[in-house]
Parts: C-alpha cells; structure tokens; sequence
C-alpha cells in the first residue's frame, strides 16, 4: 500500500512539474489558477498546449508499461518487450506507410496492423519445427525484426514530399509534439477499452505463472490463453504508437520500476504497477525533450532513449551474470 502511495505521489509531482515547466515557467499561482479557473497567464499554456501533451504521454506511457509488463510475465524475461520484440517498429512503419499512401485508414488500425504483422512475422522466424524455441531466441529475432523495420520506416519517410516528411519523421522517432486533446481521447478510450480485455485475461495470466503444465492440469487452454495474451500485448502497444510514435525502453522499464517502487507481487498488481510506472517514465521523459536544452524541443523517443540505454545494458549485464545469455 505504502508503495503504491509512493508511485501515485510521483506521478502528481512529475505531472505538475510537466505542466509548470517550459520555454515560458508557470509560477505555483499561475499554474493553480490555469488548472482550476482556467484564467490567468497560463490558462492557454496549460489547457491547449501542455495539458493535451501530458495527458496523451500519461496514456501512451500506461498502455505501452501493460504491454511489456505482459510480455516480460507471459515469457518470463525481463528483455522482453514491444519495442525489444519489435512490434513497436512494425506498428510504426504501418502508421508511415499510411501517410505515404494518403490513406483514410485511422492510424490506430494501421498501427494495430503493423505491430500485429510484425509479431507474426518474428513468431514465425523464431519457431523451429520440432523444437520449442527459447524466449532468448524469440528475443534476438524481435531485435533483428524491429532493426530492420525501424529502417525501412526511416527510409520510406525521407522519400516522402516535404508535406509529409515531417509528420512521418515525427512517428518514426517518436514525438509528442502538437498533441490534442483528440489525442488524448483516442489513446485513453483505446487503453481503457483493452484494459477491461486484460481484466478478464488476469486469471488466465496468474495460472500461467504456475508453468504450463499445471495451467493445463487445472483447466486452461494454454495456447489460446498464450496468444489471447499476445494479442492484447500488441494492441496495447499500438495504442501507444498511434499517438506518440514507436518510443523505445518506455514498456521494458516500466514493470521492473513499478515493482521495485510498490513491491506488488501478484498479477494484477504487477500490471497496475506497469502501468503507473509507464506513464512516469513517459512524463518524465517528455518533460526532459522539453525543457533539457533552452529552447529546443527534442523528440520524445531520443530522451526515453538515454533514459532507457542504461537500462538496458545493466540488464543485459545481470542476465549474463546469471547465464541467462
């Protein structure tokens, strides 16, 4: 409990500091006013410009934390994630390809497609006839998919006119500039809509932490329950490219982190952790794309990225020390 008060009092901290922080800083005067009255110097500054960017990074932060943190359970390795397995980069190669087509499609079903397509294509490059694959090799596949997809993105949105360009280099390095309020809305009504799905998923979650066989002794249907779950990872995590493109690290840290911080221990609490720790992830990492250089905005993805990359290397430095790689 105390944990949990703990991760709620940082989220309210880095919120504030999200929405005070800037090219113009908000006094605590200015910043209660904006927020309540919707009067004052910051009115415009919080509820059009800051307020839509904090909101969406709070819910691309907490679908992209479920995501990983079901994953890292369904797999058991703390390396597996959307952005490590690669679904990220194909949600965020399919959102450019429908900008370069100019196609009607909403981008959260052609996000939804890509990362969909993207697992697919690395569970289908990781299974060998005969064998049951290892999670590491379904990691090292997914690194190579999601490499080699974040490249095509790359150079499938310098080929594009000027009009289009920049909003296709937005997605592929992950921005959250110029959100809205429809953003936030879109990513919001997506989340709450997949977490109800993950909510009815938990029991079959908690089961297949036990270990398959014993998930099948008492009942289960372990293959539909292991990609009903996949499924739902991979929708969450296009959720959160759809509106802030395909940020790296974000979804791997966010179970370690939320754990550490609430010392949650079943399932549930585990996910609900994830999902809190995602979203601070996210803020904080917007909040440092903001306000870490005078004057320039940098993308969202570049600071989760130094964030994250020291992660990363300390975990990959943990599971050699345990003979895991």
């Amino acid at each position: 409990m105390r944990g949990a008060v703990l991760l709620a009092v940082l989220l309210i901290l880095a919120t504030l500091l999200s929405l005070a922080v800037g090219e113009v800083v908000l006094g605590p005067q200015a910043l209660w006013q904006g927020l309540w009255s919707g009067e004052g110097p910051g009115a415009l500054t919080i509820r059009v410009l800051r307020g839509p960017r904090l909101v969406t990074a709070l819910g691309a932060g907490a679908v992209l934390g479920l995501s990983g943190a079901i994953l890292q359970t369904l797999l058991r390795n703390p390396l597996a994630a959307p952005d490590i397995l690669g679904f990220n980069a194909g949600a965020g190669l399919a959102v450019v390809a429908a900008i370069a087509a100019g196609a009607t499609l909403p981008l959260p079903l052609a996000a939804a497609a890509g990362g969909i397509a993207a697992a697919l294509l690395v569970a289908a490059l990781a299974h060998r006839p005969g064998h049951p694959g290892s999670t590491l090799t379904l990691v090292l596949v997914g690194l190579g998919v999601g490499f080699t997809v974040a490249a095509f993105a790359s150079y499938l949105a310098l080929t594009l006119p000027t009009n289009q360009a920049s909003e296709a280099q937005r997605w592929v390095s992950g921005s959250l500039a110029a959100r809205n309020w429809g953003h936030a809305a879109q990513v919001w009504t997506l989340g709450a809509a997949l977490t109800l799905l993950l909510a009815l998923q938990v029991p079959a979650l908690t089961l297949l932490e036990l270990g398959r066989d014993l998930a099948a002794g008492l009942g289960l249907s372990v293959d539909r329950a292991r990609w009903g779950l996949m499924g739902t990872a991979v929708l969450l995590a296009a959720a959160g490219v759809a509106v802030a493109g395909p940020v790296a690290f974000v979804a791997l840290m966010a179970m370690p982190l939320g754990v550490r911080l609430t010392g949650a221990r079943g399932a549930g609490g585990r996910l609900a952790s994830a999902a809190g720790a995602g979203a601070l992830v996210m803020v904080l990492a917007d909040l440092a794309a903001r306000a870490a250089l005078p004057g320039v905005q940098l993308p969202v993805g570049v600071t989760a990225g130094l964030l994250g990359a020291p992660y990363l290397l300390w975990r990959l430095s943990r599971e050699m020390e345990k003979g895991e790689l």
